[in-house]
């Protein structure tokens, strides 16, 4: 039986490798709903429609308008990857003006299992707002895939998009959700 994942992305280099990510994912056996901040969204606005192909979903990046039916299936988890410092402290605070935050917001009360993989460099994880986020998120009960076994920053200007960890939020993700036998 497939699992449905909701991937979730902010606008940070690694959202350009998303395509190659839903197919890993959906080799894993996931059914994925690919959810992304406005700003994502725009970086990768003309692809939207492949990405939307290949998932066989819409792609979302804003809600849903009240009685309007939901187009997607329920979520058996949920990945927010890459998460910007932005979406992080967003959620961190249930600041829900957005869509993929208010998704997971919600998420927490409702027992979804929920990870994040933060890509931010080294100089943002200064900032005491954002260790308090990442504290805060895993008291929730969010695994957070940052530090040692996660995501590690660089320093500013020396991200590489192909050097970010997806597999490892892969990986958690089956960890979360085993999967069903049919």
């Amino acid at each position: 039986m497939t699992r449905t994942l909701y991937l979730f992305g902010s606008a940070a280099p690694p959202v350009f490798d998303v395509a190659r990510v839903i197919e890993d994912a959906q080799s894993g056996g996931w059914d994925v709903c690919l959810g992304l901040t406005p700003t994502a969204a725009d970086w990768l606005g003309e692809g939207l429609d492949g990405l939307a192909a290949l998932t066989g979903h819409p792609v979302r990046s804003s809600y849903k308008r009240p009685g309007d039916p939901d187009v997607w299936p329920a979520a058996d988890a949920v990945l927010v990857a890459p998460a910007t410092f932005n979406t992080i402290n967003a959620w961190a605070l249930g600041l829900t003006d957005r869509f993929i935050v208010g998704v997971v917001a919600e998420g927490i009360g409702k027992g979804i299992p929920l990870a994040v993989m933060p890509c931010v460099n080294a100089a943002y994880v200064q900032h005491r707002a954002f260790e308090r986020s990442v504290r805060e998120l895993r008291e929730m009960g969010v695994t957070v895939l940052y530090g040692e076994g996660g995501f590690v920053p660089n320093l500013p200007g020396q991200g590489r998009k192909e050097a970010y960890p997806w597999d490892l939020a892969l990986t958690a993700m089956d960890d979360l959700v085993p999967k069903r036998e049919a």
